[in-house]
């Protein structure tokens, strides 16, 4: 990691370690619509500021991040006459480049990574996901450039057929390659329904609705057993999810969905009352408010930025040292590959709740995440 960089380095974290902001939604999305009752799925379905029109067999037409309407047409259709050939997607796609390790994760979860995945920009050395390790050894998969400085050369080598992207400035340039986008965020953060449902709307890319219907029905499972599990358990712990970064406080707000999981398993999100966008700037003095009293703490660090430790993190931020869960409470920090992982939603979903609430999930192993012990190791051999 290049640490001469601190602000550009916090805002992907923030990004990456959100799995992506989409946008608020309402829990109802996509199940109020008319169904064609085909393999196609909804003839209209909108998941948050995102959304599908099906309007007929050869045409679906997409509104993405950025408020733009693409048209998806079959691989061997003509260009339709109302639109301009950057508007145009034709599917299935079979050539992608990606920026976001949520969007990859979906590709994941859709079945086609493996089979379309063309370009990153994480170099091999930060991969967690297999298939992806593989494809850079073998050059199936391009490293394109760190996300704000793309090789612009690279990409057109790799012959895209799609890119996706949370960077809604490229798109002019895009277009001049003639390499349709979709843009991926927006300025909100991404809610639960719009999380579980974001697969909907990149499976018409793919024609694997199918798959994304499955996907979908898995994660509805995994909620229903934590409703199920934590239904009236008290006391309710006090959860805070964020961290210090240098003269920055950033925090998951109460409409992300983190702050909705919290509620759903009978737990109180300190930063319920805080709203906008994924991993949002608050005051210093109202991070140390709210863990007064907080049970639980979720960082953003990883073991490699130094989340090692309790004691760890007070010397990296000493103005946190007294807030309650690193004095009296518990703190968790993710796994290196925890943000490659939203494929595994219904999992880290059970994880989450079960941090919360350890009594409803005797014998549970952590695999996204890790509580950090009060002191370094090697303080403890010490003494």
């Amino acid at each position: 990691m290049n640490r001469s960089k601190p602000h550009h380095i916090l805002a992907i974290l923030c990004l990456l370690l959100a799995l992506l902001p989409l946008a608020a939604c309402d829990r109802n999305d996509g199940n109020d619509r008319a169904d064609t009752g085909g393999a196609a799925g909804p003839a209209f379905l909108q998941v948050g500021e995102f959304a599908i029109n099906r309007i007929s067999p050869e045409r679906t037409e997409v509104r993405d991040g950025a408020g733009r309407i693409l048209v998806l047409i079959p691989r061997e259709a003509p260009i339709p006459a109302d639109c301009v050939p950057s508007q145009v997607i034709r599917v299935p796609v079979r050539r992608v480049a990606a920026y976001g390790y949520f969007d990859i994760a979906v590709l994941r979860a859709l079945g086609v990574l493996e089979q379309t995945l063309v370009g990153v920009t994480a170099p091999a050395k930060r991969w967690h996901i297999p298939e992806i390790k593989q494809g850079m050894e073998s050059g199936r998969i391009t490293f394109l450039g760190d996300a704000a400085s793309i090789d612009y050369e690279r990409l057109k080598q790799s012959e895209p057929e799609l890119v996706l992207t949370w960077d809604p400035s490229i798109i002019p340039l895009l277009d001049a390659l003639h390499i349709p986008a979709v843009v991926t965020t927006t300025p909100t953060a991404m809610c639960l329904n719009t999380r579980m449902r974001f697969v909907q709307f990149l499976a018409p890319f793919f024609l694997k609705e199918k798959e994304a219907a499955a996907y979908f029905t898995r994660i509805e499972t995994a909620l229903g057993d934590i409703r199920a599990r934590t239904a009236g358990l008290n006391p309710q712990p006090k959860v805070m999810w964020g961290d210090i970064y240098e003269k920055r406080v950033m925090v998951e707000p109460g409409n992300a969905w983190v702050g909705e999981l919290v509620g759903l398993a009978q737990s109180d999100y300190q930063f319920k009352d805080v709203f906008g966008t994924a991993c949002i700037e608050i005051t210093l003095e109202r991070f140390l408010y709210s863990g007064q009293d907080a049970d639980i703490f979720f960082t953003y660090r990883t073991e490699e930025m130094g989340a090692t430790s309790k004691e760890a993190l007070a010397k990296l931020n000493p103005l946190i040292k007294d807030i309650a869960p690193l004095k009296r409470g518990k703190v968790y920090a993710p796994l290196p590959h925890y943000n490659q992982s939203a494929d595994r939603l219904d999992e880290i979903l059970t994880e989450i709740s079960a941090i919360l609430h350890p009594e409803a999930y005797p014998g549970y192993r952590l695999h996204y995440f890790v509580e950090l012990p009060d002191t370094e190791p090697a303080a403890k051999e010490r003494s």
